[in-house]
Order: C-alpha cells, then structure tokens, then sequence
C-alpha cells in the first residue's frame, strides 16, 4: 500500500510558477513509475507527466511540454512538478498517482494509488 499527498497549489496569475509535491509513505517509493494527472471541472481526467522508476525516462503530455518538469527525489520519497508559464487552461485540480506496472505510461489504469489532489487556479 502507497499513500499519497499533494501540496503546492494555489493561485496565480497566467504567466506565474507553482510547484507542486507529493510526499509518499508506504511500499518502496523506488520501485514505483509515478505520474501527475489533472481534471478540470466538466472535464475528464488527463495524464499531464510521467517518470520511470530512477528518473531516465520521463513523458510529457503535449499541452505542457516545455512548460513542465517532473521529477523525483527518492530518497526524499516525493515526487515534484514545477509549473512554468501558467495559463489558464492549466486551472485544474492536480492529482499524483503511483503504479508498480513498472512500465511509465500515461493510462490511468495503469496507476495503482492516487493522492486527494491539489488545486491549481491560473488567472488571466
């Protein structure tokens, strides 16, 4: 069993940063492929990024790619998002999402534990 919580959210204005963080406890962080999604009011759930177990192989959605950076510092057991040039089509709520498939993906099936989420507002 993995447990997941984000923090980092808030309010900013398009053009701002965030980062967000999801701190794990539970099973060997390590052993884990971990993700970001985000769902936006209205809409379904959507894969944002992804990185692999040690961190070499990293995906992006093409919606933030090179606007986003995912990473992952295990022996801190958490997993970051840094959040550049917000816009405001990025307003959603942000989840972080954990799978021992052990094959970095961007389904969601495919992640076994998710976190409760954390709000991201972009202001125009």
């Amino acid at each position: 069993q993995v447990q997941l919580v984000e923090s980092g959210g808030g309010l900013v204005q398009a053009g701002g940063s965030l980062r967000l963080s999801c701190a794990a406890s539970g099973r060997i962080f390590s052993s884990y492929v971990l993700g970001w999604f985000r769902q936006a009011p209205g809409k379904e759930r959507e894969f944002v990024a992804a990185i692999s177990r040690s961190g070499r192989s990293i995906y992006y959605a093409d919606s933030v790619k090179g606007r986003f950076t995912i990473s992952r510092d295990n022996a801190k057991i958490t997993v970051y998002l840094q959040m550049n040039s917000l816009k405001p089509e990025d307003t959603a709520l942000y989840y972080c999402a954990a799978g021992d498939a052990g094959v970095v993906t961007t389904e969601t099936s495919r992640y076994d534990y998710w976190g409760q989420g954390t709000q991201v507002t972009v202001s125009s």
